[in-house]
């Protein structure tokens, strides 16, 4: 059912606080739990996955199988754009989400309940990728409605922070992950392999129906509340926001390529070039990206609060910068094997990423006209999945096979970062007009 129209004439000061903080915390905890189990199947894909599902594949190749599955869900996620994006432009906002936190908590814990190869051989493998693709459908329509959930809610003052919060689930949906993965770990001991990566899959169950308590509580935005009573609405907003905004769409994903390439490289690749490359205990790198997305928590909504107060775009292009060099001294401290240098090396990448992550949100939903936003800035949020997300593990896993070392994949960060540049340069900045215009 549509939620009611919020009359913004009649509330007072107070009760319009009081939903922009439902509002926020409505994102920002429901995107915490669709992050969690995206990333629960990327840690179980560097750690557990290429000897379960893909047992007969060398060490190289079943590593890279796994990611491929992960990758799938990659692809997936501009199709969850489309559908959710359709979805949440002409029947709420609301509405897509809590529809893409049902997808996402039927979709993980089906993951944790596939047999492995050594029961049914590559149906098990086939049935992941499966379950997979509908993670990355729920998660590829989630961040959309997330977003707009908070900054239409927000004025033009507090927008940058306040869009920032669904990108603070990102890394607390991490912090969970890798958590769970440590006590499942801690739990199971050495049948962690055989049993215990279950554990996580299965409590995702308890985290969505949560999510599902607090997001059917909270009122639709105002502007689409206003543009439904008002018969405003497009009848196929995918297709119009392709025409007539295709260059927006174009660049929101490329201007994400320094940001999310390094991201999945940092917190997901790291944990096979760790424990397989480096020989290092797998707790050495989860504890390490578990404390560096702990700081996120912080610096996430700061560098959002700080592009209301210098301007995003400026903010933005600083991050893209620092991206470009920081890759080369990241991998000296990773290949020091000292655990200190690992642990500062995982801190200061995830704060360097938060300066692009951080004001993205906002900058990207600025970018589409209300009748569209949900379905452009979730096209344009997602076509970055494909082109930098998702593949990123795997170029990295063919690289370090290819040259032997991790400058050469400190290279291609760097030009990630180069190509965001470039993107957020020519991205027009609209951070002071109202949404609502």
């Amino acid at each position: 059912m549509p939620s009611p129209a919020p009359d913004l004439a009649t509330l007072t000061p107070d009760e319009r606080r009081r939903q922009v903080r439902r509002a926020v915390v409505a994102s920002a905890v429901g995107t915490a739990i669709e992050w969690y189990d995206f990333f629960l199947y990327g840690v179980a894909a560097a750690l557990v996955f290429p000897a379960k599902f893909f047992p007969s594949s060398d060490p190289y190749v079943g590593v890279l199988l796994s990611f491929s599955t992960y990758f799938v869900g990659f692809l997936a996620r501009p199709l969850g754009a489309a559908i959710f994006g359709h979805i949440g432009d002409r029947v709420g906002r609301k509405a897509s989400l809590v529809a893409t936190l049902l997808l996402m908590g039927v979709a993980t814990t089906g993951i944790g309940l596939v047999p492995a190869y050594d029961s049914i051989g590559i149906w098990g493998a086939v049935l992941l990728t499966f379950a997979r693709v509908l993670q990355g459908i729920g998660v590829g329509g989630e961040w959309g409605g997330s977003v707009l959930l908070a900054a239409e809610w927000s004025d033009k003052g507090r927008r940058g922070l306040m869009a920032s919060w669904p990108q603070w689930g990102a890394p607390a949906g991490l912090v969970l992950a890798n958590g769970a993965v440590s006590a499942a770990s801690a739990l199971s001991g050495d049948d962690f392999a055989t049993w215990g990566w279950r554990i996580p899959f299965l409590a995702s169950v308890v985290l969505v129906l949560i999510g599902f308590w607090i997001r059917t509580g909270v009122l639709e935005t105002p502007s689409f509340a206003k543009r439904r009573a008002e018969g405003q609405l497009e009848k196929a907003p995918v297709a119009q926001v392709l025409r007539k905004h295709g260059k927006e769409v174009m660049l929101t994903a490329l201007l994400r390529t320094g940001q999310q390439a390094p991201f999945y490289i940092f917190s997901t690749w790291l944990l096979s070039y760790g424990t397989k490359t480096l020989g290092m205990p797998r707790e050495t790198f989860l504890n390490a990206v578990m404390i560096a997305a702990t700081v996120s928590l912080v610096t996430i909504p700061l560098w959002g609060h700080l592009s209301d107060r210098f301007g995003r775009r400026r903010l933005v292009l600083v991050g893209c910068a620092a991206m470009a060099l920081f890759p080369f001294a990241y991998f000296q401290l990773i290949d020091s094997r000292s655990v200190l240098l690992i642990v500062i090396a995982a801190v200061i990448g995830q704060a360097i990423h938060d300066i692009q992550y951080g004001p993205q949100a906002a900058l990207i939903a600025e970018s589409f006209p209300g009748k569209l936003r949900y379905s452009g800035a979730s096209l344009g949020y997602q076509l970055a999945s494909i082109t930098a997300g998702g593949p990123a593990p795997m170029i990295a896993v063919w690289l370090e096979h290819r040259f032997g070392s991790s400058t050469a994949i400190a290279g291609y960060l760097c030009l990630a970062a180069l190509v965001s540049l470039v993107s957020v340069w020519l991205l027009p900045d609209r951070s002071q007009v109202e949404l609502e215009e």
